[in-house]
């Protein structure tokens, strides 16, 4: 660990030899990142506006000048509002102008302007970050300011910000003057509602007194501020004036009101309907959408109707306003501000500190206010029916209070009042205050503080106010208030009570909790607050839920009072309560109460005992107090509530009754429960006591007058007995027994005689004889009350039936009857039923006392029915009843009792339905029939199971007579196909109440079907058909059974049948026709007409019904490939005979694809080894050929190829195609198909090179291998191109192997014997290549010095490829017989061959120029000794050979290499020069190896040595050159690709610009100048036009893009193939048309643009013929070129580097692309 090193010594080393080096800092970056911390509303004008208030301005002006659409034109005419709509609707935002008449800029005002982070010194302004005013460049990028003499442009170089100056001279300004044009000039005109609301908050505050904003020529807001001169404001006793640690002190307050008056013309109420634009405003309009709108319109409920009705009306409202937009409206709202000045005390340590944070010491004197609206001057303004103004003002009015520091943040402060401290300090980004930092946090706690002590004061001074109003109207009775005073000062009340209902501020909650702290404790007196007494401390007032009126003179506080959070808070904490016990005693103490006041006590009491507020002994105490005046009868008399013991329960005693003394009048408790009366500790008074005490004072005695003695008055006595008849099932036994003793010796009974004893009386229903004495009325008196009573209701029974039955008879035996019947006892019965005996009852029962209709023979009851005619319409016995007959009589209710039937039973009915069809007596099978189904629920029928029935009883269609039992007959018509039978029609509609299914159940279909099968198609498609609808009732066993069930007809096939046959519907099991049929499991049959396996397999059409069901039971459409290997190996012959070769063909290769599927069926996998069902060939000579199965012509006109079926073990694979050629006349090859080829070698064929033995006969080596070592060399560097486009399964040896084990001698001679395995067949022939395998796995191949590359092809693809097939051999003859440039073109990536030659073509000329200079020596050194040994013989002539004398050697000139290298050469090819400073290239070839084809232009220069050029556009990434790997430079490339980025904007503007290269005096590198803009998109790809193409036509986007729709289509495929090449990401990649210019594409900061116009005369005619290669290419180069601009701006040596780099590094992919897009029948590369 290194914790012990002395790190204050090295510290102190660095900062003695360290080098110095600055922090530099990303203008932009930090620009950027402060912004992104300020808020989105408003910001540039917020700061603004704030800057020209600390200069003390008055006034500031707005204006937002606009630009006019370039698609929409300008109305012409004098109307202002329909040119100002027009500019709300299509108008763009060029600039904002924002000027003030403050103070102008000073020196160093200028100088903070170009400073960041370095704030307003003046500790009384509120600036203190000196970052506001770069808020302007969150909509402009290079603001414009003027003041006074100066102005000041800011401007970027890159990522930096600059600034000039500019000096106005005598054209001085006394204004400021702010000029911000907009960055993008697409915004639309921002919201003007939105944006008025914010300048009307501006002015709350800040110390401006006028706002105008302006658009364009018209102005459309002013706002005023008006303020009456200040009062001033008595700090009362008792407040505490310094805040809670000391640091504050007020010293004085004052009282201002405030007018704001607004002026604005109807436009900006106007909401235009336009496009919105997706991106933010750049003045930081809000919004108007957010999540809770988009959550709103997922809500649903009762504020739907309402939201609709409000658009609605909202839409009326647009309209109104559109049709005068320059109508004007005014509006005023008045306030007022209570203003504290504060004196601060801040010691120096402290002061110092804060000064440290913020950059300025803290000011000796602020002040802090407190701004919002009483009732009356809400009452004043004009906020209150108008939404829009109401809207206007709506961030003025403090419904929701905010802190204010200038101007409003997003902090609330939880009141409903604005609260302004200039010196508290906010975070940076000015919304919400700064508490985290220590000093900053105690500093901003202290002016919250003081907030909350002007609170506390203006508090105060509203309730005076209130307390005044209520003094001039006090009654002098007693000081009480009148009821209407206090409702007249209530709605003031209310409002200052909303106004300080504390509520949780945000974002910090600390704030409010700051605030309201000092609000409660900074006064020492409490808290005063309205009451029903007036203003009245708060913990005085007491809190009443429901009004007390028996308690009026409590100081009660107003229900609309007690809603607020302000009294619900103080009774939370205990400081207001509600009524107490004490209160009520000591009131009901001092007076009697009256009816309402007593009721309303009792209501009371009651509700608290409910709730558990108070027990029953306080109660008790609350009740020995309480006297009350009672009413009754004109008479009044005292309650003393003391004495009171029970209640009234009309229930039990009616009100009307005379009661005891002691008793509480039911009057008073008719509203109280029975808690209630048991919480008063009364019980209810009970008849036994109420009886007692009437019997007490009978004869006009005590209490009661005579008319209510119950001995002597009948009607008294008649009620008293009404009310125990009513009592009497609620009476105890006990005390049943005790009234009945009370009442035995009482004359209580009055009858038509006279009063009696109960003993005495008779019911009235004892009519039997006039003389006893019967009760006079039982009306309201129950039986069993004058039964317990004593009173008498029967006469025996058995005497009552002998005087009522009997009869006489005469002499001659005739009946002689009395004057009583049947009825006459039966109505007897029913007034004595209850009192008849059981044994007397079961009598009744058993007598046949009763006749039926025309009848005289007597019954018992329960052998008889009720009269009615449907009775008597089907035969059944009815009553004899001489009157209408009414069961629900009591007569009825006797009879049914005794067992008078009133339906018969569902068996009886059945029974008579069926022995009148068994009779044929149809006309009463049909009525019973009728009446069991119209009383089938009323008789109770549907609770029988009709599957219960055995006896037949109901008819069947078309047989009338035959009958059939429920579960054995059906409704659907169509049962009748699997032998059914079905229910007459007109009972169909009654089949549920008969107990008769629809159709049969699945069980008895699938007996029927296998019983029965289908004879005939149309059988079966009606069989079939029926069972389809039914399937889905069939379960999975049952489908199982039908699916391995024959039951499908199908032709039994002969010789002579054919397909249509099979398929006609007559054919299948027509009468008279021989043709038999057969039945087959579904599973085993194919549905459809069979196609091309029609006459193989068993296929059934019986229409799209019938064969669902089929579907279902395991058919299928077309057999699987499994199926169809099985049926081929069973019979072939048949199979090929009824397909054909070419479906037969088609069928092998369906087995192939499928053999993952068929090799786990083993059985079928060796019955396809051992069957002769593969398509096999021979080819013969013409003379030999036989016709036996078909006949196809080869290439070869000399031979034909014939073809059979064999077994797989008698079939080769052809995998060697040279042996082929030899032996194809004595072998059966399999056919050239890959997945054939697989297939047979799975089932057992044999390799074709598996059965041939070669013998080589190979010559001596020849002493020159020169030819051999050249092939060699040319294999080796050709076999890596020819295998990179082949998958590793197909490769056989790779490039690396070739390299290693493959080398390739020359020979004489090449002889070769091939000899056939099996079949003795030998062939010899001369060869000039062939190959032989050496050891450890090495080969030699043998070349002839006359070899042909054919047969070097042919040898050498055996050892690339697995099983090659001829064309193999083509490709590779191909890529070893052309030169390198040409295989280039062809897509091959020659590009390391070509460097590698190069290299050696470089070494070479070197070596040549050493040699040649060294000759030059040697020659120079021999004529200079000539001339020393031979002076003489200077002049001698020259001999041929020898140099003149005077010759010196000249060094040949040489034109230089094209500088575009590889890129050029390529560019060329396809007409695309992309160099400007192109030259003509050399033409000479130096190396042999590549005379043949490649020119000099083509080869890329080798890397220069040259001093490397900065790329601007690459920070950190070096050009190429010097010693750059190859890995380092397709890194850069890659960065390159990876650096385009996608155009941001929809408009592109660029002026035309000309760059000298450096490396080339004579060229200069151009850009031309574009004025282009977007008017559509294009499968993802933007499309811009000129602007010179819209000026020409009005229409020029929608006709552009509609005319040229399929080209643009074509284009930005092209396009997007190109970027695929290279991995461009899509978004980088746009279109522009131009009609004129120069520029086939452009690269505008790193967005790379191309023209649509070069392609559309290019290239799109040829794409009409399929030639996409050649606009591949071209286009894939331009990609290339402008990419390298990512890199390079200019076209000099290290941008042509990067341009060649790029398109050698993606030229294998540039050929594959545009070689997919080659028109068929071209060789691909």
């Amino acid at each position: 660990m290194g914790f012990n090193r002395d790190y204050d010594a090295l510290r102190a080393q660095a900062m003695d030899s360290g080098n110095d080096e600055a922090v530099t800092v990303n203008t932009r970056a930090l620009i950027d990142k402060v912004l992104a911390r300020y808020p989105g509303e408003w910001t540039t004008l917020r700061e603004l506006i704030q800057n020209a208030a600390d200069a003390s301005a008055s006034k500031v002006t707005i204006k937002i000048e606009t630009a006019p659409s370039a698609k929409v034109p300008v109305p012409q005419g004098d109307n202002a509002s329909v040119r100002l709509k027009h500019v709300l609707s299509h108008h763009t935002v060029n600039r904002w102008i924002v000027e003030n008449d403050g103070e102008i800029f000073g020196p160093q005002d200028w100088a903070r302007l170009k400073k960041i982070a370095e704030g307003n010194p003046d500790e009384t302004k509120i600036g203190a970050f000196g970052v506001g005013f770069y808020s302007v460049f969150d909509a402009s990028e290079e603001p414009f300011v003027l003041s006074g003499s100066e102005a000041l442009e800011f401007y970027w170089k890159s990522d930096t910000l600059y600034t000039k100056r500019l000096q106005l001279g005598p054209d001085r300004l006394t204004s400021t003057t702010f000029v911000l044009p907009m960055r993008d000039k697409t915004s639309s005109v921002p919201q003007l509602l939105s944006l008025c609301k914010f300048l009307t908050s501006s002015l709350t505050f800040v110390g401006l007194a006028t706002v105008e904003l302006w658009l364009d020529e018209w102005k459309v807001f002013h706002v005023k501020k008006v303020a009456a001169p200040s009062s001033n404001v008595d700090i009362p006793r008792g407040i505490g004036k310094t805040s809670e640690n000391g640091l504050m002190r007020i010293s004085a307050m004052t009282r201002e009101a405030i007018q704001i008056e607004a002026h604005w013309i109807k436009a900006i109420e106007w909401k235009p309907t336009r496009r919105v634009d997706p991106r933010v405003d750049l003045v930081n309009e809000p919004s108007g959408k957010s999540l809770r709108s988009f959550f709103s319109k997922l809500a649903s409920g009762s504020t739907g109707q309402a939201a609709e009705k409000a658009a609605r009306e909202e839409k009326v409202k647009q309209k109104e306003i559109a049709e005068d937009l320059m109508g004007e409206s005014r509006a005023t709202a008045f306030l007022h501000v209570i203003k504290a000045d504060v004196n601060t005390m801040a010691n120096r340590a402290f002061s110092a500190e804060l000064e440290r944070a913020t950059k300025k010491p803290p000011p000796k004197t602020t002040c802090v206010s407190l701004l919002t609206m009483s009732y009356n001057e809400q009452e004043a303004s004009d906020i209150r029916n108008n939404p829009a103004i109401a809207s206007l003002f709506d961030l003025v009015i403090p419904s929701l209070g905010r802190v204010f520091i200038g101007f409003s943040t997003k902090q609330t402060t939880g009141l409903s009042a604005h609260v302004s401290a200039p010196s508290i300090i906010p975070t940076v980004e000015r919304e919400s205050i700064d508490l985290n930092s220590h000093s900053i946090k105690l500093w901003n706690s202290e002016i919250l503080t003081v907030a909350g002590i002007v609170a506390r004061i203006t508090w105060k001074s509203e309730m005076s106010e209130i307390r005044l109003k209520l003094s001039k109207d006090i009654q002098a009775i007693k000081g009480a208030v009148a009821p209407e005073t206090i409702a007249g000062v209530l709605p003031e009340a209310q409002f200052l009570h909303n106004n300080f209902s504390w509520k949780a501020s945000t974002p910090l909650p600390a704030v409010a909790k700051l605030i309201e702290d000092s609000f409660w404790t900074s006064d020492r007196e409490p808290l005063e607050i309205l009451s029903s007494r007036g203003v009245v401390p708060a913990a005085n007032a007491r809190i009443a839920r429901e009004e007390l009126t028996f308690a009026k003179e409590l100081p009660v506080i107003p229900e609309l009072l007690t809603k607020t959070r302000l009294v619900e808070f103080l009774v939370e904490v205990g400081v207001i309560k509600e009524v107490l016990i004490s209160d009520i005693i000591g009131i009901l103490e001092r007076k009697p109460l009256d009816l309402n006041q007593l009721q309303c006590l009792l209501v009371w009491l009651t509700r608290k005992s409910r709730t558990n507020a108070i027990d029953k002994k306080t109660i008790q105490s609350i009740l020995e107090v309480t006297v009350a005046n009672h009413e009754e009868n004109g008479h009044s008399k005292v309650l003393v509530l003391s004495q009171i013991k029970t209640f009234l329960n009309p229930d039990r005693i009616p009100p009307d009754m005379p009661i005891p003394s002691s008793t509480m009048p039911f009057s008073y408790t008719k509203s109280l429960s029975k808690h209630d009366t048991d919480s008063l500790g009364w019980d209810t008074l009970q008849i036994v006591s109420w009886l007692r005490w009437l019997l007490e004072n009978t004869g006009g005695q005590k209490e009661l007058p005579a008319s209510q003695d119950i001995t002597s008055h009948p009607t008294f006595a008649l009620s008293v007995l009404r009310v125990l008849s009513k009592q009497w099932d609620g009476l105890s036994a006990s005390s049943k027994t005790t009234v009945v003793q009370l009442l035995a010796d009482q004359t209580v009974m009055p009858t038509k005689v006279s009063m009696k004893r109960p003993a005495e009386a008779y019911f009235p229903s004892v009519r039997l004889f006039e003389d006893l004495p019967v009760v006079l009325t039982t009306q309201s008196v129950k039986e069993k009350v004058l039964a317990a009573l004593g009173v008498r209701k029967t006469i025996e029974i058995g005497l009552v039936l002998e005087r009522l039955m009997s009869a006489s008879s005469s002499g001659d035996g005739k009946e002689t009857t009395t004057q009583w019947s049947h009825v006459d006892l039966i109505k007897y019965l029913t007034t004595v039923w209850v009192d008849v005996p059981t044994k007397d009852r079961q009598r009744l029962y058993d007598t046949s006392i009763c006749k039926a209709e025309n009848t005289s023979q007597r019954y018992r009851i329960a052998e008889l029915y009720e009269p009615n005619d449907a009775l008597r319409r089907i035969g059944l016995p009815v009553i004899q009843w001489p009157s209408i007959y009414n069961s629900a009589s009591k007569e009825g209710k006797l009879l049914k009792s005794l067992g008078l039937r009133e339906s018969p039973l569902y068996a009886d009915i059945i029974k008579i339905i069926s022995d009148a069809g068994k009779t044929s007596n149809t006309a009463l099978r049909d009525q019973a029939l009728r009446y069991l189904v119209e009383n089938h629920q009323s008789n109770g029928y549907e609770s029988a199971d009709p599957s219960d029935v055995a006896m037949p009883y109901l008819p069947l269609d078309h047989n009338d007579t035959r009958l059939a039992t429920p579960k054995d007959c059906f409704t659907n018509e169509r049962v009748t196909v699997l032998g059914f039978d079905l229910l007459r029609r007109d009972l169909h509609r009654h089949a549920s109440k008969l107990g008769v299914s629809s159709d049969p159940p699945p069980e008895m279909c699938i007996s029927h079907l296998l019983r029965g099968p289908p004879q005939s198609k149309r059988a079966a498609r009606e069989v079939f058909g029926y069972l389809a609808g039914r399937i889905a009732m069939f379960s999975d066993q049952q489908i199982n059974t039908l699916s391995q069930a024959s039951i499908v007809p199908v032709l039994v096939r002969s010789s002579s049948s054919k397909a249509s046959e099979i398929k006609s519907e007559n054919t299948l099991g027509r009468d008279g026709d021989s043709v038999k049929i057969r039945h087959l499991p579904p599973r085993m049959c194919f549905l459809g007409d069979g196609g091309d396996y029609g006459e193989v397999f068993d296929f059934v059409d019986f229409g799209s019904e019938a064969n669902t069901f089929l579907l279902r039971c395991g058919s299928k459409n077309e057999p699987t490939t499994p199926e169809i290997a099985y049926i081929l190996t069973q019979q072939p012959a048949r199979f090929f005979g009824v397909l054909g070769m070419s479906k037969y063909f088609e069928t092998l290769i369906r087995i192939s694809n499928a053999w993952k599927t068929i090799k786990s069926d083993k059985r079928l996998v060796d019955g396809m080894r051992k069957a002769p069902f593969l398509l096999a060939s021979r080819e013969t000579a013409a003379k030999e050929l036989s016709s036996d199965i078909q006949n196809d012509r080869d290439e070869d006109s000399q031979s034909r190829k014939t073809w059979q079926l064999a077994q797989a073990s008698q079939i080769v694979v052809v995998d060697d195609v040279i042996n082929y050629q030899i032996f194809k006349s004595n072998l059966l090859a399999a056919p050239q198909e890959e997945p054939l080829e697989d297939l047979y070698l799975r089932l057992g064929a044999s390799g074709l090179s598996s059965l041939v033995v070669e013998q080589h006969n190979i010559g001596k080596l020849r002493s020159d291998q020169t030819t051999a070592l050249r092939l060699q060399d040319l294999i080796k560097e050709r076999s890596r191109l020819y295998l990179h486009d082949y998958l590793p399964d197909a490769i056989r040896h790779d490039a690396s192997w070739v390299r290693k084990h493959l080398t390739v001698q020359s020979v004489q001679s090449i002889a070769l014997w091939k000899t056939l395995r099996g079949l003795d067949i030998t062939h010899s022939e001369s060869k000039t290549a062939t190959r032989c395998q050496g050891r450890n796995q090495a080969w030699v191949l043998y070349v002839t010095n006359d070899y042909d590359i054919w047969q070097v092809s042919q040898v050498l693809v055996d050892l690339l490829l697995n099983r090659p097939k001829p064309k193999e051999a083509i490709v590779l003859q191909m890529v070893l017989r052309s030169d390198l440039l040409n295989l280039r073109a062809m897509g091959y990536n020659v590009e390391r061959i070509l460097r590698q030659k190069e290299e050696a073509r470089i070494a070479h000329d070197i070596m040549l120029q050493r040699q040649a200079e060294q000759e030059e020596r040697e020659l120079r050194e021999r004529e200079a000794e000539s001339r020393l040994q031979k002076p003489d013989e200077a002049e001698a002539d020259i001999m041929p050979g020898m140099f003149p004398k005077n010759t010196e050697s000249k060094e040949q000139s040489q034109e230089p290499r094209d500088s575009g290298g590889l890129l050029a050469g390529f560019g060329r090819r396809f007409g695309l020069e992309l160099g400007a400073n192109s030259r003509s290239a050399s033409k000479d070839v130096r190396d042999p190896d590549i005379q043949n084809g490649i020119q000099q232009q083509d080869i890329p220069p080798p890397s220069s040595s040259g001093n490397a050029v900065n790329v601007p556009r690459a920070p950190g990434i070096n050009p190429p050159g010097g010693s750059m790997s190859p890995h380092e430079l397709s890194s850069i490339l890659a960065k390159a690709i990876k650096s385009s980025r996608p155009h941001v904007s929809s408009n592109l503007v660029s002026e035309p610009a000309v760059h000298r290269v450096q490396e080339t005096h004579s060229y200069c590198d151009a850009k031309p100048g574009t004025d282009i803009y977007q008017v559509g998109n294009v499968q993802g790809i933007r499309v811009f036009l000129d602007r010179e193409v819209e000026r020409a036509s009005q229409r020029a986007a929608d006709d552009f893009m509609t005319t040229n729709n399929s080209g643009l289509q074509a284009f930005a495929s092209i396009l997007l193939s190109c970027a695929a090449i290279y991995g461009l990401a899509q978004k980088a990649v746009h279109i522009f048309y131009d009609d004129t210019g120069s520029a086939i594409a452009f690269n505008q900061a790193q967005s790379l643009f191309f023209n649509f116009r070069i392609f559309r005369k290019d290239h799109l005619p040829a794409l009409s013929h399929g030639a996409a290669a050649q606009a591949i290419t071209f286009w894939a180069v331009v990609f290339a070129h402008e990419l390298a601009h990512n890199l390079e701006e200019d076209h000099n040596s290290n941008f042509h580097n990067y341009s060649e780099g790029l398109v050698a590094e993606h030229l294998l992919r540039i050929a594959a692309t545009a070689n997919e897009r080659m028109p068929a029948g071209r060789l691909s590369g």
